[in-house]
């Protein structure tokens, strides 16, 4: 985050979160159900068929975003993003595994913010998102008696859309 990020969200109040929340990712229009994860340092949501490749000499990263909507039906929004950075994620007794990190927003508590998330195979876990502290310091506590009290909806912002990401 930059600095005048880090300190906006120093003067503005921590919110009280749940250890499960819904949030809207964008470009996906609805809500799914992210597991806020203070154990964890960076953000992760479910991707397949994760492509890297090379755009006018700059690292991409090609992916689909498979999420089940309120209806429970699977969906599934192909993206193209930045590569932000790579991360080395050791499992306990795996070989470590190298994963993308891109930027995506967010829809958390009625704000839209943007964050880092590891794309990685999310299809054995509960839930298809986590969020982990590099977003929730500063910005909230996360109560673990507690779920679902805040909203997923934003207001929408004007003159923006997925098409700004990518040339």
């Amino acid at each position: 985050a930059s600095d005048a990020a880090s300190e906006r969200r120093s003067e503005e109040p921590k919110r009280i979160v749940g250890w499960v929340e819904r949030v809207t990712v964008s470009p996906i229009g609805f809500p799914v159900k992210a597991k806020l994860d203070t154990g964890a340092r960076t953000s992760s949501i479910h991707a397949e068929d994760i492509e890297r490749f090379v755009r006018d000499g700059e690292k991409w990263v090609r992916f689909t975003i498979a999420v089940e909507d309120p209806d429970d039906v699977v969906r599934r929004e192909r993206l193209e993003r930045p590569l932000y950075r790579n991360v080395r994620i050791k499992d306990h007794d795996d070989a470590s595994d190298r994963r993308a990190v891109v930027e995506l927003e967010l829809c958390i508590d009625g704000r839209t913010e943007r964050t880092q998330f590891t794309l990685a195979d999310r299809s054995r876990f509960l839930y298809p998102v986590l969020l982990g502290r590099r977003f929730l310091g500063g910005r909230f506590v996360v109560d673990p008696g507690q779920t679902f009290l805040t909203s997923s909806t934003c207001p929408a912002t004007e003159g923006t859309t997925d098409q700004d990401a990518a040339p």
